[in-house]
């Protein structure tokens, strides 16, 4: 692997943590950027890779743009962002949901990896390398109850990678959207279910879902990929899961 320097949000947990582990293993020089220092840090010690830690909520734009900008020097030309910080609150029918979830799923899934990207894109123009790889889900394609806005910002996450992709035609930058399905082994639907464990639980009761390491993996696949291949899109699920039929109803609330 020819990157150096990679930014991974999210990196405290999950996804995150194992994509950044990943990246260690290949000494590529990490900037760990999530909410909570004291995972950070933790992470920062059982690295093999140097690494830089920035302990910030991500849709603080005036405080990633500083720390960004005030990097040391050995961090300072990053050539691969994975924009991993994201999530789902509830799982309620959209009339039922609250305002507040709604708005901080847009600003984490949506304005924060932008603003991110929009931060780091130019410089990596400019030094004509670098990997953009978007942590998207298989819920930006495929609709299911309760994943309204979630879903809708999920596929925000597809078409912003195809659109970079296209802005970005006639330099060496790729972009690559990694689409997941369900995956366990992290705080995912205990974010989603507001700290319920019980609840978050019987989720993946009986099942074998996908793991953060899975998914590392295939970042690490596509990073690897020669220099110019591009992947635009990968979309994985467990076996234990698989696209459904299209719902009906015979049921119309509130008709005359």
């Amino acid at each position: 692997m020819n990157y150096k320097v990679a930014v991974v949000t999210g990196a405290s947990s999950g996804i995150g943590k194992a994509i950044a582990e990943s990246l260690a293993k290949h000494n590529v020089r990490l900037i760990l950027i999530a909410r909570r220092q004291d995972k950070l840090e933790q992470l920062q010690q059982e690295l093999k890779a140097p690494s830089h830690v920035i302990a910030c909520d991500v849709t603080d734009k005036n405080k990633i743009k500083e720390e960004l900008n005030r990097l040391p020097a050995e961090f300072a030309s990053i050539d691969i962002l994975i924009n991993c910080a994201g999530l789902a609150l509830g799982l309620e029918d959209a009339q039922e949901t609250e305002w507040s979830d709604w708005e901080t799923m847009l600003n984490v899934n949506c304005m924060a990896l932008s603003y991110t990207t929009h931060l780091l894109l130019p410089g990596m123009v400019e030094r004509n390398s670098g990997h953009i790889v978007n942590i998207g889900s298989t819920a930006g394609t495929y609709p299911y109850p309760g994943a309204n806005v979630y879903g809708a910002t999920k596929a925000f996450v597809e078409q912003f990678s195809l659109n970079l992709k296209a802005d970005l035609l006639g330099t060496a930058l790729r972009v690559t959207n990694i689409a997941p399905a369900m995956v366990g082994e992290s705080e995912f639907s205990q974010v989603r279910f507001k700290g319920d464990e019980e609840k978050a639980a019987k989720i993946y009761e009986g099942l074998k879902p996908l793991t953060p390491d899975d998914v590392a993996q295939s970042v690490l696949w596509v990073l690897m990929q020669p220099a110019h291949v591009n992947v635009n899109r990968i979309e994985m699920m467990p076996v234990c899961q698989a696209p459904s039929n299209l719902a009906t109803s015979r049921l119309l609330k509130n008709s005359s």
